[in-house]
């Protein structure tokens, strides 16, 4: 399963980069986006619009404004779901996606990943 980790940072005080390491150390494929290039691990932050393939969830790390602007790349993606953590919530975002049949879910990635429910 490949997951999508928008909002990445090199910071690792940063929830998003604390989910890409637990994701690598649960043997989950990783792609990250964020505002600046940068690595986690072996993981590398694009920037942009990149068109990735096979995406099966989609991880938010960004508060609601930040996401308007992405709001169509995330539905073009089609990915099984979307996890909003904490302080991602979105209910304008979360409704286009179930219209479009994709899962959403209030949730910490961590906690999921920590209690073998991701």
């Amino acid at each position: 399963m490949k997951t999508l980790v928008i909002g990445a940072s090199e910071n690792e005080d940063r929830y998003a980069n604390k989910a890409i390491r637990s994701l690598l150390k649960h043997q989950h494929e990783v792609i990250a986006l964020g505002r600046k290039k940068g690595q986690v691990e072996n993981v590398t932050i694009d920037t942009g619009l990149p068109q990735y393939e096979n995406v099966d969830t989609v991880t938010v790390y960004l508060n609601q404004n930040n996401q308007k602007p992405l709001y169509d790349y995330i539905l073009n993606l089609k990915p099984r779901r979307i996890i909003f953590n904490p302080g991602a919530e979105n209910p304008e975002l979360e409704k286009l996606a179930t219209d479009k049949g994709i899962e959403v879910e209030e949730a910490c990635s961590l906690v999921l990943l920590s209690i073998g429910a991701y």
